[in-house]
């Protein structure tokens, strides 16, 4: 939690900052709520295997504080169904366990993009995710374990097509979960049991809101 509150702070920062290279005068801005910089969008996933199955989307909604910034909420969910495949030694064969997991991941989080250039962008997300992990067991009671973890994202991120504010584009961003929260869903588990940070691949789009032609850039 310190970590993000941290994170919060230099955002803040950030914000002061780039927002008084603003090509309009700050005085004449301060204070102005614009729906035209509204937005929203977010990014899906989709994975269909053999033996897994991963559904998962994450909407967003936020706004374009100026060209170099923009914040907003996000919501994440995210299904996982398996059933793990093993190798018999003796036999030479492989079988598919006729148990299943499960595992649920959904909760709220804020975000935060600086831009230093029109295409490229630094991320900074907090999210506070409840996850349910399930396992069925053919031969056995069900056993489900209910827990919550809070993530804080880091990286860095590409935005193809981004002009300035109120534009449509595709971004794809890199992300790593610095929180050290082992029960995070983005972080693997080391020998030792502590929280390993992994690579976190996005993809989606930012669709602008109330962009009639009267504000167009």
């Amino acid at each position: 939690m310190k970590k993000v509150l941290i994170v919060l702070v230099l955002m803040c920062g950030f914000y002061s900052a780039f927002a008084q290279d603003e090509n309009e005068p700050y005085e004449e801005t301060k204070g102005r709520f614009k729906k035209e910089n509204l937005f929203t969008g977010g990014s899906a996933t989709l994975s269909i295997g053999s033996y897994s199955t991963v559904l998962g989307a994450s909407p967003v909604f936020g706004y374009s504080i100026n060209k170099w910034i923009d914040a907003g909420i996000v919501f994440n969910f995210t299904y996982a169904s398996s059933r793990d495949v093993y190798y018999d030694p003796y036999t030479g064969r492989y079988y598919v366990s006729d148990d299943k997991a499960r595992q649920t991941v959904f909760g709220p989080g804020v975000f935060a993009r600086f831009y230093p250039l029109k295409f490229l962008f630094i991320n900074v997300q907090a999210e506070q995710n409840f996850i349910t992990n399930k396992t069925i067991y053919a031969n056995g009671p069900t056993v489900k374990d209910n827990y919550s973890a809070t993530s804080l994202l880091l990286g860095i991120g590409y935005a193809g097509g981004r002009q300035g504010v109120g534009d449509l584009y595709y971004y794809i961003s890199l992300m790593g979960d610095f929180s050290g929260n082992k029960n995070s869903p983005y972080v693997g588990i080391s020998e030792s049991g502590k929280a390993v940070i992994t690579p976190i691949f996005k993809a989606g789009l930012q669709v602008p809101l109330f962009q009639g032609r009267k504000y167009r850039r």
